[in-house]
C-alpha cells in the first residue's frame, strides 16, 4: 500500500477505537498489517484463544517467514500442546501434535521426536526440564514475556508496534475542515453545511437560482496543487531516525553527495534520486539484530542438554543468529550423480523453480543444461557470434587475435525463463528457455571492452533487468526484454570482478567488487557509488546474501593465495566475523555459496568445506569421494538439498542430502515408468526398426554426446514389467548382471596389526553379560546392545568441541546412559531361558522406541524413559525377528520360530495378518518404502516378497549355491535394503548376494574363498550403502564395495580379538566396525587405518 493508504488506515483505526468498534478495529489491524496491537494480543494469549491468536498473527507474518516468526508460532503451539497434556486430553494433544507441530518436523525431526515423547509420560512434569511448569495462568504469563521479545526483535514487526501521535478525533477534525473548505469556495457559503454534501462534488447555488462559478476559475483553486502533485513529505508519520555514522554502509544511502560521487547532472536528477535515498537511509538505520536478552522460560533449565533446551528455539544476541532448525546432517554430502561435461567447468547454476535442472558453462564457451534427476543433458550450445552487426571493432579484433572463448559466468533469471552467459571476450548471450531442450536465442550484447566477468538478474522498479560488469571497469544495467542499455556505473579504478544486486524492502541496489579489492554500492540512479570499502585480501572477491536476504557475506582470495570468508555488519560497515579453516596458500580463487540461511560452503584443499553461519570454526569438510580440483567450484540448489561441484576430469558431481536423494529417486521412478510404458507399447506394435535402436544410438547418430545411461535405462525398463503391481524405484545406471565377482588383478589391503586400528572399549558399570545383539541409532549418535540376560544397554556420544556432530566415533568414548529413575530396559523372560533364546531387537525410524524380545513376550520400550510401553505376543512360538513399518510405528512385523510372520498393530493390540510361506524360523525382515513391500528371509534359505497393501505373497526364491556345491539344509539368512530401497543385500553363511527386488533378480554374488574362505557369520551395509562389512567365523572382517561386492580390505582377528576367539564375537563383530562413509574409508585405506569399537 502507498504511504497515503497507510496514514488513512491509522486515522480509521483511531476513529473505530473511539467509536468502540472493537472487533472491526482488530480486523482492520490484521488485514492491513500496519499496526500490531500488543495489548489485544496479550489478552488473547492470556485467555487461551489460540485460533484467534494465530489468525491475528497471520496478518503480519507466517510460520516460515523467518526464524523469529517460526519461534513465535512454535511457542504458541507448544503451550497449547502442554495445556492439552495437562488436562489429560490425549486425543486433543495428538491432534495438536499432528496438525500444528508437525510443520516443525521438516526443519528439525529430532525436535519433533522429543515433543512426541511427552505423550508417553503420565505427567509431562516428570521430565526434569518441565518439572517447574506451574499452572496454566503462570505458564502463559511466562510465555508472553518471551513472545514480546520475539515480536520486538522480528524485523517484520518494525514500525508496527506503535501508532503515530494523533490528536483526539483526528478523522472527524479533517472531515469538518474539508467540509468547511468546500463551502468557503462558494460565493454564498452555508454557515452550517450538511455532512452529506461530502459524498459528491459540491457547488452552492445562488439565491436567485444561478449557479456559482466553476471552481477552476477561482483564484484560490488556481494556487492549489493539482491532483497527483502533492508535495512530498519529508518523512512519514514518524519522526526521522538519527543519522547513521559516516563510516557505515547505511550512510551511503543517506548521503546525496558522498565523497567521490559523480556530481548531479541537474537539479531534477537530484530531486528524482532523493526519495529512494531517503527511504534506503531509513531502512538501513534500523537495528537489524535482536536484543541481547535471551532469558529462557522460568520452568526450563538453561543448563540442560536434553529435551526442552532444544524444544525452545533460541533467539541469539546481537552477534548470534543461531537457529536450531537445521543440523549438519541436512548438508548434501552423498555423491548422487556424476556427469562428464567434456571440458573444464567454469560456472554452474541450478534452476530456481525446477531444482534438479543444472546450467553449466565451460572454458571453451559451451553451455549445457543437465537434468540431474534423469541424468540427461537436455541442451548443449557452443559459442558463436549470432549477429556480426552487434560486434564492435574491438570485439572482432579480439576474436581474430585469439578465437578461444570461455564462459566466465552463467546464471538463470529469477523465474527460470531466461538464462545469461557472460564470456571472457566482450559478449553476453541471453537465451529464453521454455523447458526441456527448448533453448532459443533471445538477444546478444557486445557488453564490455575486454572480458565480461559477471552477470546477474534483478527487478528494479518491477522490471526485469540484466546487470553485467567487466574489464572496462564498468557496471551496466540492461533491459531484459529488449537488451537496451539503461544505466552505466563508473567509479572503479580496476576491472570489476563481480556484482551482487539486492533488495531490502523497497530499496534496490547493487554491490560490486573490483580486482583491486574495492567494494562499491550503487542505486539505480546517476548519483555515483555510495560505498568505498576494501575487501579482505584486496583482490578477487564475490558477495552473496543469505537466502532470506538478511545477512551479507563475501569470499575473496588475495594475490598471495590467502582466502577470506567473512560476514558483514551492514549497519556499521564493518566485518562482523571471519571464518577460519582455509589453507594458507590457495592456488586459485575460492568460490563459495550459502544455503538454508544457516550454512556456508567453499571449495578449498581438494575438498568442500562447510561452516555454520554463526560459528567461525569449520563445521565439517568432505572430498566427495575424491577427484576434486584444488579449488573446486560449487553451487547449491534453492532448497539446499543438492550441491554441484566441479571435478578434475572435466566433470561435475552432484551431492545430495536424504531429502535430495528422495527427490532424485522420485524423478527416476517417473522416467522408468514412462519408459516402461513406451517399451510395452512398442512391443505391442509392429516395428521395422531393429530392437537395438534406442535413444542412445539416436543420440550418437545425431552427433550428440554418447551416454550409456539412456541405454541402460531403456533396457532395464523392459525387464521391469514382470513384477506386476510393484512400483519400481530402480536406479537408471543399472549394470549388467554379474553372477560372480572375481578379484583377480585387485590388490587387497590386509590389516593385521592392532596399531593399524583405533579401538575403544565401551564403558560399562552394569553387571557383565554376553551381548547378543547390537544396533546403532538411526541418527548415528548412540549404540544399543541387548545382552543375553535380556537387559539393554545404551551408549551415547556427547556433542562437544572435539565431536561437534555428536556422531558415533572411535576417537572418543561414549557414555553409558540411563534415565534419572535408574530403571533398566529388561525383556520379559517368563518361563524362558534367555541364554538359549533367539534374541531380536528393532528401533523405530525416529529412535523414540525400541522393540525387543529374548524368548518371552515382545516388549516395546520408550527410549527416553526406559519404561515398558506394552508387551504382547506371548510364546510359543517365540519371536525371532522384528521390524517397524517405515511409515507407522504402530505397525510391526514379527517373525516367529514357527516360520510365520505376524503383522501386529500396537495401537489396537491386534494381529492384522499372518503371513505363511517359509518352512523354518524367520531370520530376516526388511521393508521397502518406495516399493511398498516387505521382504522376509528364513533359515530355509528362502527369500519372499510380500505386498504391504494386502499382505499377499508376490514372489519367492531359494538361494543358489556355488556351481558344484549344495547349500547347507539350514542356516540363518539375513536381508537389508540398500539406501535406494530397491537393491537388497542377502547374507548367508555360504554367500553374499545383491538382488534387484523390483525385478526380483540377483545382480551380484560373492562366495567365500582365499584369502577369506571361512563361512560368513554376518554382513551389513554401511550407512551410505557404498560399502558392505562382513564378518567371518574365523574372526576376520571383510570390507566390500557396495556396488560390485569386490573385496577391498581384510582385517585379521588379531587386530581386535584376544588369542582365544569367542564364537559370539565372530558372529557380531561386523556391527562393531563404525559404518564409514566411502570417503573416510578411502582415506583409511590409504593409511591402512580403520576405527573399531566394541563393548566389554
Amino acid at each position: 500500500m502507498s504511504s497515503l493508504s497507510r496514514e488513512l488506515v491509522f486515522l480509521i483505526l483511531q476513529f473505530l477505537d473511539e467509536e468502540k468498534f472493537k472487533e472491526t478495529v482488530h480486523k482492520l489491524e490484521q488485514e492491513s498489517g500496519f499496526f500490531f496491537n500488543m495489548k489485544y494480543f496479550e489478552d488473547l494469549v492470556q485467555s487461551g484463544e489460540w485460533e484467534e491468536v494465530e489468525r491475528y498473527l497471520s496478518g503480519f507474518t507466517k510460520v516460515d517467514d523467518n526464524r523469529y516468526s517460526m519461534k513465535i508460532f512454535f511457542e504458541i503451539r507448544k503451550q497449547k500442546y502442554l495445556e492439552a497434556l495437562d488436562k489429560q486430553d490425549r486425543a486433543k494433544a495428538v491432534d495438536i501434535l499432528v496438525k500444528d507441530l508437525k510443520v516443525f518436523s521438516s526443519f528439525n525431526e529430532e525436535l519433533y521426536k522429543e515433543i512426541t515423547q511427552l505423550l508417553t509420560l503420565e505427567n509431562f512434569r516428570e521430565n526434569e526440564q518441565l518439572s517447574k511448569y506451574g499452572d496454566t495462568k503462570s505458564a502463559r504469563s511466562i510465555m508472553l514475556l518471551e513472545l514480546k521479545k520475539l515480536i520486538e526483535a522480528n524485523p517484520l514487526f518494525r514500525d508496527k508496534l506503535t501508532l503515530p501521535g494523533l490528536k483526539a478525533s483526528r478523522l472527524r477534525t479533517l472531515i469538518n475542515q474539508s467540509l468547511n473548505w468546500q463551502h468557503q469556495l462558494c460565493k454564498n457559503p452555508r454557515p452550517n453545511p450538511d455532512i452529506k454534501t461530502l459524498f459528491v462534488d459540491h457547488t452552492c447555488g445562488l439565491q436567485n437560482g444561478a449557479r456559482a462559478p466553476q471552481a477552476a476559475s477561482n483564484s484560490l483553486v488556481g494556487g492549489l496543487p493539482k491532483g497527483g502533485a502533492f508535495p512530498a513529505m519529508a518523512h512519514g508519520p514518524f519522526p526521522p531516525a538519527a543519522a547513521p555514522a559516516a563510516n557505515s554502509i547505511a550512510s551511503w544511502m543517506a548521503n546525496s553527495n558522498p565523497p567521490g560521487a559523480l556530481p548531479a547532472v541537474a537539479a531534477a536528477s537530484a530531486a528524482l534520486a532523493a526519495p529512494p535515498n531517503t527511504g534506503a537511509a531509513a531502512l538501513l538505520k534500523r537495528p537489524r539484530t535482536p536484543p541481547t536478552s535471551n532469558s529462557a522460560l522460568d520452568y526450563q533449565s538453561a543448563d540442560s542438554e536434553h529435551i526442552m533446551k532444544r524444544v525452545s528455539y533460541p533467539v541469539g544476541a546481537t552477534t548470534n543468529h543461531t537457529s536450531t532448525v537445521y543440523s549438519p546432517d541436512d548438508l548434501p554430502k552423498i555423491v548422487a550423480r556424476v556427469f562428464n561435461q567434456g571440458s573444464c567447468v567454469m560456472s554452474m547454476d541450478f534452476h530456481p523453480i525446477q531444482q534438479t535442472i543444472l546450467l553449466v558453462g565451460t572454458n571453451v564457451g559451451d553451455i549445457s543444461i543437465w537434468d540431474v534427476g534423469t541424468k540427461e543433458r537436455l541442451a548443449h550450445k557452443t559459442f558463436k557470434v549470432w549477429d556480426l552487426n552487434v560486434c564492435t571493432v574491438p570485439m572482432q579484433a579480439a576474436l581474430v587475435k585469439d578465437p578461444a572463448v570461455s564462459v566466465n559466468r552463467c546464471v538463470w533469471s529469477p523465474d527460470g525463463t531466461l538464462l545469461g552467459a557472460a564470456f571472457n571476450k566482450h559478449m553476453v548471450h541471453i537465451y529464453s528457455c521454455a523447458g526441456g531442450n527448448d533453448l532459443r536465442q533471445h538477444f546478444e550484447m557486445d557488453a564490455h571492452i575486454g572480458g565480461v566477468n559477471d552477470i546477474a538478474f534483478a527487478h528494479p522498479n518491477k522490471q526485469l533487468c540484466i546487470i553485467t560488469c567487466g574489464d572496462d571497469k564498468m557496471i551496466k544495467v540492461w533491459d531484459a526484454a529488449t537488451g537496451r542499455l539503461q544505466y552505466t556505473f563508473e567509479g572503479h579504478e580496476a576491472s570489476v570482478y563481480s556484482v551482487c544486486p539486492h533488495q531490502k524492502e523497497n530499496i534496490q541496489f547493487i554491490f560490486s567488487t573490483a580486482v583491486d579489492g574495492k567494494i562499491k554500492a550503487w542505486l539505480y540512479d546517476h548519483m555515483g557509488s555510495r560505498v568505498d570499502y576494501d575487501a579482505p585480501g584486496k583482490w578477487c572477491t564475490t558477495m552473496a546474501y543469505s537466502a532470506d536476504g538478511t545477512r551479507l557475506f563475501s569470499c575473496g582470495t588475495s594475490k598471495e593465495g590467502e582466502s577470506y570468508l567473512v560476514e558483514w555488519n551492514e549497519t556499521e560497515g564493518a566485518i562482523k566475523r571471519t571464518y577460519l579453516g582455509f589453507r594458507k596458500r590457495s592456488p586459485g580463487v575460492i568460490q563459495f555459496d550459502t544455503t538454508r540461511n544457516h550454512f556456508l560452503a567453499a571449495g578449498d584443499e581438494f575438498q568442500i568445506k562447510f561452516w555454520d553461519m554463526d560459528n567461525v570454526n569449520l563445521l565439517t569438510s568432505i572430498d566427495a569421494d575424491g577427484g576434486l580440483p584444488a579449488s573446486p567450484k560449487l553451487r547449491f540448489n534453492k532448497d539446499g538439498t543438492l550441491l554441484a561441484v566441479t571435478t578434475n576430469d572435466n566433470g561435475i558431481k552432484v551431492l545430495a542430502n536424504p531429502e535430495g536423494l528422495r527427490l532424485l529417486r522420485a524423478l527416476e521412478n517417473r522416467v522408468t515408468e514412462s519408459r516402461t510404458f513406451d517399451v510395452m507399447r512398442a512391443s505391442a506394435e509392429p516395428s521395422t526398426k531393429p530392437l537395438a535402436m534406442n535413444a542412445m544410438v539416436a543420440a550418437s547418430a545425431a552427433g550428440g554426446p554418447p551416454t550409456s545411461i539412456v541405454s541402460d535405462r531403456v533396457s532395464s525398463a523392459v525387464t521391469m514389467v514382470g513384477l506386476g503391481n510393484i512400483d519400481s524405484n530402480l536406479p537408471v545406471d543399472v549394470k549388467p548382471k554379474i553372477e560372480d565377482v572375481p578379484d583377480r588383478g585387485w590388490k587387497l589391503t590386509e590389516i593385521i596389526e592392532p596399531t593399524q586400528c583405533r579401538t575403544i572399549r565401551l564403558p560399562d558399570s552394569l553387571p557383565s553379560s554376553k551381548v547378543s545383539r547390537l544396533i546403532y541409532s538411526n541418527a548415528g549418535v548412540a549404540l544399543l546392545a541387548l545382552a543375553s540376560n535380556a537387559v539393554h544397554k545404551l551408549w551415547k556420544w556427547q556433542r562437544n568441541d572435539r565431536n561437534p556432530s555428536g556422531k558415533a566415533t572411535a576417537a572418543f568414548a561414549p557414555q553409558l546412559w540411563q534415565p534419572a529413575s535408574g530403571i533398566l530396559m529388561t525383556n520379559d523372560v517368563t518361563d524362558t531361558n534367555p541364554e538359549e533364546a533367539t534374541p531380536c531387537i528393532a528401533l523405530s525410524k525416529n529412535d523414540s522406541y525400541v522393540m525387543s524380545a529374548s524368548g518371552g513376550k515382545v516388549s516395546l520400550f520408550n527410549m527416553m524413559t526406559f519404561k515398558v510401553m506394552t508387551t504382547f505376543m506371548s510364546p510359543p512360538p517365540a519371536a525371532t525377528f522384528l521390524a517397524f513399518h517405515p511409515q507407522d510405528n504402530n505397525i510391526i512385523a514379527i517373525g516367529l520360530e514357527d516360520s510365520s510372520i505376524h503383522i501386529y498393530n500396537v495401537r489396537v493390540d491386534e494381529v492384522k495378518s499372518k503371513l505363511k510361506g517359509h518352512t523354518k524360523r524367520i531370520s530376516g525382515l526388511a521393508f521397502s518404502n518406495s516399493l511398498n513391500v516387505l521382504v522376509s528371509s528364513g533359515a530355509d534359505t528362502q527369500v519372499c516378497v510380500w505386498s504391504v497393501d494386502g499382505w499377499e505373497k508376490r514372489k519367492s526364491k531359494f538361494l543358489q549355491g556355488q556351481a558344484g556345491r549344495t547349500l547347507p539344509p539350514s542356516g540363518d539368512t539375513k536381508v537389508q535394503f540398500h539406501n535406494d530401497q530397491v537393491r537388497l543385500l542377502v547374507v548367508h553363511e555360504s554367500q553374499l548376494a545383491i538382488y534387484d527386488v523390483a525385478k526380483f533378480e540377483r545382480i551380484k554374488q560373492w562366495f567365500p574363498r582365499d584369502p577369506v574362505s571361512a563361512p560368513i557369520s554376518h554382513a551389513i551395509y554401511s550407512c551410505d550403502s557404498q560399502l558392505v562389512y562382513a564378518s567371518f567365523c574365523d574372526g576376520s572382517i571383510g570390507v566390500f564395495e557396495g556396488e560390485t561386492l569386490r573385496l577391498q580390505c581384510k582385517l585379521a582377528s588379531s587386530v581386535y580379538l584376544n588369542p582365544v576367539p569367542n564364537r559370539w564375537v565372530l558372529l557380531h563383530v561386523c556391527l562393531f566396525v563404525i559404518f564409514l562413509h566411502a570417503r573416510i574409508w578411502k582415506e583409511m585405506r590409504k593409511r591402512n587405518f580403520i576405527d573399531i569399537l566394541y563393548p566389554k
